[in-house]
């Protein structure tokens, strides 16, 4: 009875949390399924201690059998799917609306057509009749139904995703195998055996554990993708053959020694040594393993190249983001070579190298790959995949760190025609004795090449959509001129009012009421729509750097603001500049603390530098990567979004850089570096001013 308690208990709480956690469709239903199981339980518990009033909680059990159905279907169909409309095809529509009928036949037929019970519930044994055989024969039937959809689930979910969901499918297979061995064994004996329900209750809280332990930890974002191992499928046969007979020859084995157990003792063991036989199946070491030996005693070619290729590139195909297919890209490598993690190098022309731009199961580096890298020169001129186990002193001797810090196995060449465009690293490999070969070379390169393709065109149609925003400017500014027009109709009837009215009190006062708010109003709107586009021509004339930074500096009242430096002369259109020394301070002030220093430095390192410090909230890296220099893009309620992507069209227009230094909660730094001389922004000289 405790078991049971404790059962129900933790079934409720799991279902709470469920729906506290993922306010959506398929955290409804998991909730729901939960709950009900909880339910099922509860009047079970009552109906064999409520004495005279058993059969009264027994037809209150009836009908949570009778949702049971419906419900554990819905879940099955929801649980871990994309997001979106949710279409489900006719047949299934009406599995579901049949499963619907169970819960009016509780209310059609009488108890007694269900079930018999003489001596209950001093006797824990409830006799079918004809209708409850067929009833719990269609219950049974439906839970099947969801178990092989919550095996679907699993079989399509990427090695992300599947890592993500494993624990809790098994849990929730579990809740659903031990209903369907309650069922199956009342058909069989045709009877109910309530003596089950310690049993049950048991293995729900081995359920529990599962399902919570995935929810607070490894439960997040899941996309389902296809993932088919065929050699791998015989595995999982043979190994539950072998289980089968482990558990036949436990049972011959107890009788001839004589050995006698509760039922309840063996069917629990039973149930445990499945579960912990599915978990290792699910390891991504474990399955590892078994493919290896698998190739190196049974087949001729390490890899499919059909099936790899047909499957990356659907996971390909069916990417919805940028994101979604860097990370896919990376699976896949992951997936089929048997790594740990993976990330992706691509070269970034602002930072002057190539820098990390997506991983998967990767720590994230902030280093910067020069061109000048021996790697990247190796990789360059012989276009194939570097070995950090082979011995090459060439490459090594430079990067052995930069491998050995981050686990690196592979470094794979990304080409934009014969220009090394990228490169991805593989992590450390799973099992440490496979022996990768020219076929895994092969496959590597082949996989990178169909990446290349599709990273280009991922990035050509970012920068369309950039554009398009950027053409949506001059729509918006239709709208905003609008308003403008309005404004100057009402300060034209102040205007034509005045003449007349201006010695009336009440009439200045609206006057100026109405001005004041007219002012407000234009401001705001020429504030934010102020350099929304890029200037065609820039007046360059020499800059004093440290004079304008001070100048900028006294200009922003209210902010303990610092200038030092160095007077540093360079070729810039002052307007532009200053306004773009503008914006890095407001920006500065606006993420610090009120009245928090903020520091601007020039000085020069071969070349002028302006570097503009604050100590406020910061951002984090993958901001600073993926968000901070795009147009639209901002952390502030009120931003537009454009005023750090004008300063480094700016800036970049100038021949000059913007670097970001940035840790989260401790502050930020901007630093322009200006052109090399000659070009624009480029150092002025004394004897050429």
């Amino acid at each position: 009875m405790i078991i049971t308690i404790v059962a129900i208990i933790a079934l409720l709480i799991t279902a709470g949390y469920t729906l506290y956690r993922e306010r959506s469709r398929s955290g409804l239903f998991l909730s729901l399924a939960l709950l009900l199981t909880a339910l099922l339980e509860l009047f079970d518990l009552l109906a064999l201690t409520a004495g005279s009033d058993a059969i009264y909680w027994k037809w209150f059990a009836l009908l949570a059998e009778s949702l049971l159905p419906s419900i554990w279907i819905l879940c099955s169909l929801t649980f871990a799917r994309q997001t979106g409309p949710w279409k489900i095809g006719h047949r299934l529509q009406g599995v579901v609306g049949f499963t619907l009928l169970f819960c009016l036949l509780p209310f059609v037929f009488p108890l007694s057509s269900f079930f018999y019970a003489p001596d209950f519930p001093a006797e824990r044994l409830l006799f079918l009749g004809n209708i409850g055989y067929f009833y719990y024969l269609g219950i049974m039937a439906s839970l099947i139904f969801a178990l092989v959809h919550f095996e679907a689930t699993l079989a399509n979910a990427s090695p992300e995703s599947l890592n993500k969901i494993k624990f809790e499918v098994i849990g929730l297979g579990t809740i659903l195998a031990v209903l369907v061995f309650y069922f199956s064994q009342a058909l069989l004996y045709r009877s109910l055996n309530m003596n089950y329900l310690t049993l049950r209750s048991f293995l729900y809280l081995v359920a529990i554990a599962l399902i919570a332990y995935s929810l607070v930890f490894r439960r997040g974002n899941v996309h389902i993708q296809v993932s088919r191992q065929a050699a791998f499928k015989s595995v999982v046969l043979i190994a539950v053959g072998i289980y089968l007979v482990m558990l036949g020859l436990l049972g011959e084995g107890m009788q001839y020694f004589n050995v006698s157990f509760q039922r309840t003792v063996t069917i629990s063991f039973a149930f445990l040594v499945g579960i912990v036989l599915l978990i290792l199946l699910l390891s991504e070491r474990f399955r590892r393993e078994v493919k290896v030996a698998l190739h190196k005693n049974f087949y001729q070619h390490k890899h499919d190249y059909r099936t790899q290729w047909l499957r990356f590139t659907e996971q390909l195909a069916t990417s919805r983001s940028g994101e979604e297919l860097l990370q896919r890209i990376l699976a896949a490598y992951c997936d089929i070579f048997g790594i740990s993690g993976a990330a992706l190098f691509i070269f970034e022309k602002n930072r002057g190298g190539y820098c990390m731009t997506a991983g998967h199961e990767f720590k994230i580096i902030d280093e910067v790959i020069s061109p000048d890298n021996t790697l990247v020169k190796f990789m360059k001129e012989r276009a194939w995949v570097v070995s950090t186990k082979d011995e090459n002193p060439e490459i090594m001797e430079q990067n052995v760190r930069f491998f050995a810090e981050n686990n690196i196995s592979f470094v794979i060449p990304i080409f934009s025609g014969e220009q090394v465009e990228g490169f991805i690293v593989l992590g450390s490999v799973i099992t440490k004795d496979e022996i990768y070969i020219y076929e895994d070379y092969d496959l590597m390169k082949t996989i990178a090449r169909q990446a290349s393709q599709a990273i280009l065109h991922q990035r050509i149609s970012e920068q369309l959509s950039q554009a398009r925003e950027i053409e949506a400017i001059g729509n918006v500014a239709a709208f905003v001129a609008h308003d403008l027009k309005n404004l100057v109709s009402n300060l034209s009837l102040i205007v034509e009012n005045a003449g007349r009215y201006i010695q009336n009190p009440d009439f200045q006062q609206d006057m100026l009421l109405s001005l004041g708010n007219t002012v407000v109003k234009m401001q705001r709107l020429i504030g934010r729509l102020k350099n929304l586009g890029e200037r065609d021509h820039y007046n360059l004339q020499p800059v004093n750097l440290l004079g304008l930074a001070d100048k900028t500096a006294k200009m922003v009242s209210g902010a303990p603001i610092t200038v030092s430096g160095t007077p540093e002369t360079v070729l810039v259109d002052e307007n532009e500049m200053q306004n773009v020394i503008m914006n890095l301070i407001m920006n500065a002030i606006e993420a610090s603390a009120p009245n928090a220093p903020v520091s601007v430095e020039v000085g020069s390192a071969g070349i002028p530098y302006i570097c503009v410090r604050d100590r406020g909230c910061g951002m984090t890296a993958n901001f600073i990567r993926s968000e901070l220099f795009k147009p639209f893009k901002t952390t502030k309620k009120k931003g537009l979004g454009i005023g750090l992507y004008q300063c480094r069209q700016t800036v970049e227009s100038y021949g000059g850089r913007i670097e970001v230094s940035s840790e989260d909660g401790k502050g930020s730094t901007f630093t322009i570096w200006f052109g090399a001389h000659g070009e624009s922004g480029a150092v002025v000289r004394p004897d050429t001013v």
